[in-house]
């Protein structure tokens, strides 16, 4: 077994699958699992340290979320390839949720939202400096969740969540390349002004074209032709 592919194995508990979930689910966004070889459950299995029923139980779910595909004979499964169409969609659903978000946490001047917004956008530009691509993903999503938890409508924090393991992906692989997501920081520090300004309007057109310049990026970057690509963001 490639040592770039092992897994950590998991001891046996009560909530094995949803451990073997979400190793398998960091593996993939990580790239940990790249999405050029084919798996199968018992190879899956022996890499945690488990049986196969946790194992096919966690596939299940990661199948459901389109994070994994069978292959065409069903001996065995791949990481599910991502497409231009496919970034196109969720970053089309991603600016109009997050324009939305932002729009609601603006509704009213936010004051209070400064200092721990800063330290999200601080967090972020040190990750950067010291180029840690994982705590720089990490620091992407918080400043977005943030974004969402100050709208207090949490039925769009919810509709969005389903989306964050594919923009993870997304992302790790833009930074793999880059390190940097030109400007990003700049961009959120934009919206944050414009939130604790109640500057609704703004909030709303900045996160929209904030989302759509992260899309054209992720399509410059990871397609330089028109073919499929292993998801890895």
């Amino acid at each position: 077994m490639p040592a770039s592919t092992r897994l950590p194995s998991l001891a046996a508990t009560p909530d094995l699958a949803q451990r073997c979930y979400e190793a398998l689910l960091e593996a993939i966004c990580s790239a940990r699992l790249p999405p050029d070889r084919k798996y199968t459950q018992e190879q899956l299995a022996a890499w945690l340290g488990v049986s196969r029923q946790p194992v096919l139980q966690a596939l299940q779910v990661l199948r459901r979320q389109g994070l994994v595909v069978d292959e065409e004979n069903r001996r065995g499964i791949r990481v599910a390839p991502l497409n231009a169409t496919f970034i196109q969609n969720l970053y089309q659903v991603r600016g109009a949720l997050d324009a939305l978000a932002a729009r609601a946490a603006a509704s009213r001047p936010r004051p209070e939202l400064r200092e721990p917004g800063t330290a999200l956008i601080r967090a972020g530009r040190a990750a950067a400096a010291r180029r840690d691509l994982g705590a720089l993903v990490r620091a992407d999503l918080d400043f977005h969740e943030f974004v969402y938890r100050a709208s207090h409508n949490p039925l769009l924090a919810e509709t969005v969540a389903v989306h964050w393991h594919h923009t993870r992906r997304l992302m790790a692989a833009y930074l793999r390349e880059t390190m940097s997501f030109r400007g990003i920081w700049s961009e959120h520090q934009a919206i944050l002004l414009a939130i604790v300004r109640g500057d609704a309007r703004t909030a709303e057109r900045l996160s929209r074209e904030h989302a759509d310049s992260a899309c054209q990026l992720m399509l410059r970057l990871l397609f330089r032709e028109d073919d499929p690509v292993g998801q890895t963001a």
